[in-house]
């Protein structure tokens, strides 16, 4: 049975691939940096007050052999139209995020080229990876990638908290003017992950059975989710403790342009830790970045195909294939405008996503809650009552940041 389980991993550290990106190498180095230990609060009520809808993705589609997109529908055209256009509004926003960042990095460790080129450079080869291997080689490629990623990110952890010899606080603090608020809800927005990824996990958890000709059970799926939800949040704590222990009150403050960015980070990591830590450091943050990449990339274009399927049927017929290729299009032309100031794209993306939280929610407790999902595969009562206080927290922050912008 064991052995089972563990064959069944895949859609869960493809969670943790899109999951451990910008919000952990970004926003968790930041609120460390910022606030040193004192956001580790929103970082686990984010986490306990997202998993249900988070893991209604993968359970749904074990459940139905459906994804979240068919059940959309199901509750109404409109409901499908509005995830549709939030999808599309999105993903190009989201797709440059975590693109930029990942060139910024790649200029640091690599050189070579500049950020322009590298940005193109990672998404051809994003692509031509998705292309050649499709769900399959993503699949393994992640295995490997979340390993390093592990690795890496525990020898920096380890390093720093052997070369600590200052007094650190666990004191908890809540933002209060425009700026630390205007973060905090960022911080939360992509905290493990943008609720929307969701869809994702139904779509791959279905993938995973075409891959393998073999059905994956309510069970299974849940505990494959459960194992990359955990070390996503595990990771994150990693990141906190890393910008708390090397960066708070050092002084810096961090550039809004990738590659200048990337070289502060690596800068400030071996200025702190010793420069043979550079290529731990270095590997692990390009790592997060290009899992997180390759993953948007393919999740994105799966997700609106489908919805188009769904939407349009053989009237408009926008495959997998039409979809990336504009994403990428679209992704290298806000790129080219606004490359210098990867801290707006950041913080756009991530708000975007917190605000869009609630609606995802609501559908997926409804979804997995209703007669859509069989009674034997409904969640307890105990995670119904989470997600209910789930879905409080999401609208009374969402409505607390509107009216304090």
């Amino acid at each position: 049975m064991k052995k089972l389980m563990f064959k069944s991993l895949g859609p869960g550290l493809l969670f943790a691939g899109a999951a451990v990106g910008v919000s952990h190498l970004v926003q968790s180095t930041r609120a460390g940096a910022d606030f040193g230990f004192g956001l580790l609060w929103a970082l686990l009520i984010a986490a306990l007050f997202k998993y249900p809808f988070f893991q209604f993705g993968p359970r749904y589609a074990a459940a139905t052999g459906e994804t979240l997109l068919d059940g959309y529908k199901k509750l109404g055209k409109g409901i499908l139209v509005v995830s549709y256009s939030i999808s599309f509004v999105t993903m190009f926003i989201i797709q440059a995020a975590v693109t930029i960042v990942t060139a910024g990095l790649a200029v640091n460790l690599f050189g070579l080229f500049d950020m322009a080129t590298w940005s193109i450079l990672i998404t051809i080869l994003s692509i031509s990876l998705l292309l050649i291997g499709k769900y399959k080689l993503l699949d393994s490629l992640m295995k490997y990638v979340i390993l390093v990623l592990t690795i890496c990110t525990l020898i920096a952890v380890s390093v720093a908290l052997m070369k600590n010899n200052q007094a650190f606080t666990f004191t908890q603090v809540f933002p209060k003017d425009t700026i630390e608020i205007t973060f905090l809800i960022a911080f939360l927005g992509w905290m493990p992950a943008p609720l929307d990824v969701s869809i994702w996990q139904s779509i791959w958890s279905l993938e995973k059975d075409k891959a393998t000709l073999k059905t994956t059970t309510t069970k299974q799926a849940i505990f494959d989710f459960n194992v990359g939800y955990v070390g996503t949040i595990f990771l994150a704590v990693c990141f906190v403790i890393l910008g708390a222990l090397v960066m708070y009150n050092s002084g810096k403050s961090f550039s809004t342009k990738g590659d200048v960015f990337a070289s502060q980070l690596i800068a400030l990591y071996t200025q702190n830790l010793g420069k043979f830590t550079y290529i731990f450091i270095s590997i692990a943050a390009f790592t997060t970045m290009f899992s997180t990449t390759i993953t948007t990339l393919d999740a994105s274009p799966r997700t609106m195909s489908k919805a188009n399927d769904l939407l349009f049927s053989e009237k408009i017929k926008l495959g997998y294939w039409f979809w990336i290729i504009l994403l990428g299009i679209g992704t290298f032309i806000i790129l080219r405008y606004f490359r210098d100031n990867m801290g707006l794209m950041v913080k756009i993306a991530t708000i975007l996503s917190f605000l869009t939280a609630p609606f995802y929610a609501i559908l997926n407790f409804i979804l997995i809650s209703g007669k859509h999902t069989p009674k034997k595969h409904q969640p307890s009562l105990y995670l119904k009552i989470l997600s209910v206080c789930g879905i409080i927290f999401l609208i009374v922050f969402s409505a607390w940041f509107l009216l304090n912008f």
